[in-house]
């Protein structure tokens, strides 16, 4: 069974650090620097060795510490496994009207992938809880801000080349969110262990959004 997604937690640092194929024995150590960094919300992708199983751990040992969702989400069969292994959220790269509606009817909040401002409202149409603005690395700040000019109630998630230095770019543009993968979680200081420095990663990272909040939100 899904966990509850706690908005209030996702509202106060709105960044999804995803987790994709991260070897499973760097799962813990990885997890507990983001959470006591001050990070609250996190996606474990489908398509990584052991998804199911590294979402259950985590949905169980930081229930009410971490919003732990599934991204990759691309068919039903999918969706079930996630929710089995808990997720209490469901990020897809593409439109699925199949698992929107199912999520929408389950109550389970659902981050759509979509590229194109009719893809985007689309989504949003359909139920999506917010929009998942991706592959986000071409488009830049400047269209999440033009598409929010005559659809000024979407809650868009850019993802895809969202980095320390474009970051409150998003943001200033009116993200509600940001989707970050490689950006946040660096390959070599996983595979090297060097776990004192990831810390500091995200700390750096964490501190210029909250520069931002400070003086701009």
């Amino acid at each position: 069974m899904s966990n509850s997604f706690s908005r209030e937690a996702f509202n106060k640092v709105p960044i999804i650090g995803i987790m994709r194929n991260i070897p499973p024995a760097h799962v813990e150590m990885l997890v507990s620097r983001y959470h006591q960094c001050g990070f609250t919300t996190l996606e474990v992708t489908m398509n990584s060795e052991g998804a199911a199983k590294t979402i259950s751990y985590l949905s169980e040992f930081y229930t009410d510490r971490l919003n732990v969702g599934a991204g990759t989400v691309l068919t039903l069969e999918d969706l079930d496994e996630a929710l089995e292994a808990g997720a209490s959220f469901i990020v897809t790269p593409v439109i699925n009207e199949e698992v929107i509606k199912m999520c929408v009817a389950r109550n389970i909040p659902v981050f759509p992938g979509a590229y194109t401002p009719t893809e985007i409202y689309k989504a949003w149409k359909l139920g999506a809880s917010m929009v998942k603005v991706f592959p986000a690395t071409r488009l830049g700040a400047d269209f999440i801000k033009e598409v929010l000019a005559p659809m000024n109630f979407l809650r868009l998630v850019p993802t895809g080349g969202v980095g320390i230095n474009t970051i409150t770019d998003f943001f200033k543009a009116g993200a509600a969110g940001v989707g970050m993968g490689s950006s946040l979680f660096p390959t070599k200081l996983i595979e090297t262990e060097q776990w004192e420095e990831l810390g500091k990663h995200f700390s750096s990272l964490l501190n210029t959004y909250r520069e931002f909040r400070e003086h701009f939100a």
